[in-house]
């Protein structure tokens, strides 16, 4: 983010802290709405792998001494707006779907760091106007 750095020293510890000016987290707050339009397709939700058994008889997931369950199939779970869904994904489209799962996870967190930076920029916009009063 740049800016100076503010050192504090208190009980034998020093710690560094970025001091941020408004032109600082309004430019923040650019980079953040560039790289959300930058992201591409998203998706919420987690993939796995499920191995299954079939149910047919003589089949060799149901060998009683050495079953193989059939697999892997890729499996996405996700909840949205309340509702859990789950579903099989073909082989073809696991990797794409891997990487908007991605995207919507960089999705989250630039939006929740855009209201951490609105939050600071408030702040430091109502104590700027209370010191210019």
């Amino acid at each position: 983010m740049g800016g100076d750095i503010l050192l504090l020293r208190a009980a034998g510890i020093s710690v560094m802290i970025p001091v941020m000016t408004i032109q600082h987290l309004q430019q923040r707050l650019a980079q953040i709405k560039a790289d959300l339009l930058a992201l591409g397709p998203i998706h919420p939700g987690s993939t796995s792998e499920q191995y299954t058994v079939c149910g047919t008889t003589g089949c060799r997931c149901k060998d009683p001494k050495k079953p193989e369950k059939h697999g892997p199939y890729c499996h996405l779970s996700y909840t949205w707006r309340g509702k859990s869904t789950t579903r099989f994904v073909r082989p073809a489209r696991v990797a794409p779907l891997r990487e908007k799962i991605t995207n919507y996870k960089r999705f989250r967190k630039l939006t929740a760091e855009w209201v951490d930076v609105a939050i600071a920029l408030d702040r430091l916009q109502r104590e700027a106007a209370k010191h210019a009063e």
